[in-house]
């Protein structure tokens, strides 16, 4: 057990090195994260080292189980192909434009028109994609406004990683989660939302607050032009992310695995996409873009981490973890071991961990849903904390803003510990009734 612990320690370890010291290789052009190479020489490790034994993580990795990480994987990658593709011919950039013209010169209202309008999209796509469309955007914007973006830039993330928890495809960590606890799309949707509202109108709030006098300032300068340039291609994006997020949730009704849906999508979103595009002789440049910016490389990355989670498992520490819990107060001990978990081995990684965990003990609805309020509140905190916080600070670096470390704990300490309190208060009553 002590060899398991220490190659998993030092593999989270040299991660989160990584992320805030060494975050990517450049090989010509080629940029290449460090974060999931690190995990998966720590996999490669353990397997060597025979603390994972190799047939039985083969075996999890065929097993027809909700646990299965590579149904999860798909799942996520689809649902992130589809909101990729409406990125990719504008969605995102219009509507932004579009609300944020409306909001007048007053920066209060612009405030609160981007935190709401970011909170929508996020509810019906994913946190991640949102960080990636949006943050470019508000940096051009803030820049052209002559206007300080810091208030922006910060009721973005913390709208996108706390609505992020409304829906099962709002975060790959809710994904994990819930289908490995066999929580199904709607059951999982009548427990979430109380939570999450609570949660947000807490964040917003104490953003203002946060945030007051720098909104006192006028607004100088005025919105862009965005104009769709190809309106069939996002009415058929549009129809099929629609589409798929109704079926997700009948998918129990139907008896049908939610990443069979999610990979049906893409599938006929290519194959209908393909079609227009042939039809008018040239190829689609959204299609190529999904798939030149679809997050592959959190492919090695989860199944790196579900190999350490499996050698856990064997030597018998997801379950002391799981008896050191124990049966009392399991959403105050599990939201808030999982809201700190994130920030030490990042969430995804602390889903992983946590999943088995749960399994372990009694895997009670509570336990699961403070976990994944845990896991999308926990980003946060510090930029460790997820993929997301990742993303945004090499965005932000880009276009030479600075929002460090300090900043994400202002936030933290701010922001997202009273909604952390106020999400798993809400969930308690929910439990209750």
């Amino acid at each position: 057990m002590v060899a398991t612990l220490i190659i998993c320690g030092v593999t989270c370890l040299a991660m989160i090195a990584c992320v805030l010291f060494f975050p990517a290789l450049k090989i010509g052009k080629v940029h290449i994260s460090t974060y999931w190479i690190v995990t998966l020489l720590g996999a490669a490790v353990l397997l060597a080292s025979g603390q994972a034994d190799a047939a039985e993580v083969g075996k999890a990795l065929v097993a027809d189980t909700a646990v299965n990480p590579l149904k999860i994987l798909v799942l996520f990658l689809s649902m992130t192909i589809l909101s990729v593709f409406l990125d990719e011919n504008g969605f995102f950039r219009y509507f932004a434009n579009f609300v944020l013209k409306r909001a007048g010169t007053g920066q209060r209202k612009l405030f609160f028109a981007l935190y709401a309008l970011v909170s929508i999209l996020t509810v019906f796509t994913s946190n991640d994609v949102i960080i990636l469309s949006f943050t470019p955007f508000i940096c051009y914007f803030a820049k052209h406004a002559k206007i300080d973006p810091l208030p922006y830039l910060a009721a973005e993330f913390v709208a996108a990683n706390t609505w992020s928890m409304a829906l099962i495809i709002g975060n790959p960590t809710n994904i994990y989660l819930s289908t490995a606890l066999g929580v199904d799309f709607v059951s999982y949707l009548q427990v979430s939302i109380l939570p999450t509202l609570a949660a947000g109108l807490v964040s917003l709030a104490l953003l203002f607050l946060l945030f007051r006098k720098k909104l006192s300032a006028p607004i100088e300068g005025e919105a862009e032009e965005v104009h769709i340039e190809d309106r069939a291609q996002l009415t058929v994006g549009l129809v099929h992310l629609g589409a798929c997020t109704v079926m997700l949730a009948v998918a129990s009704y139907l008896g049908l695995e939610m990443w069979y849906i999610a990979l049906g999508s893409v599938g006929s979103l290519f194959l209908v996409s393909g079609i227009v595009a042939l039809t008018r002789r040239r190829p689609d440049r959204a299609l190529f873009g999904c798939l030149k910016r679809a997050p592959y490389e959190l492919i090695p990355f989860v199944l790196s981490m579900f190999v350490l989670i499996v050698g856990l498992a064997e030597k018998g520490v997801t379950a002391e973890i799981a008896n050191f819990f124990g049966d009392s107060l399991g959403v105050l001990k599990y939201g808030a071991s999982s809201f700190l978990a994130a920030n030490l081995i990042n969430n995804i990684p602390m889903s992983v961990l946590f999943s088995s965990v749960l399994a372990a003990g009694n895997g009670d609805m509570g336990a699961v849903f403070a976990t994944i309020i845990g896991s999308n509140l926990g980003a946060l905190l510090t930029p460790v904390g997820a993929l997301a916080g990742i993303m945004f600070s090499h965005i932000l670096q880009r276009y030479g803003v600075k929002f460090g470390y300090l900043d994400f704990l202002k936030i933290g300490v701010c922001v997202a510990i009273p909604a952390l309190a106020a999400a798993l208060g809400t969930l308690q009553l929910v439990l209750l009734l």
